[in-house]
């Protein structure tokens, strides 16, 4: 998973496989609580799941100021660049 773009697939992949969101609503400007009802206990099954699949830790401080699909995506292709 090295594009930005292989990233949202990644996460479109695993918020369909964890909370059944059916792909085409997660945009890069879909807010994921607002939008796509991720709550906060939602959102550590999903950091989990997305370390399982990159291998890499992503961390409460770098998912703090994540607010939209795009957010996340910025966040995890910066973990895995780094």
């Amino acid at each position: 998973m090295q594009t930005t773009d292989e990233v949202l697939e990644e996460i479109r992949s695993a918020l369909f496989e964890l909370f059944e969101i059916e792909p085409g609503r997660v945009t890069l400007e879909a807010r994921l609580n607002d939008d796509l009802e991720i709550d906060s206990i939602d959102a550590v099954d999903l950091l989990d799941r997305l370390r399982r699949q990159t291998g890499r830790k992503i961390s409460a401080d770098d998912f703090r100021t994540v607010r939209t699909v795009g957010d996340l995506v910025n966040a995890v292709h910066a973990v895995l660049q780094a």
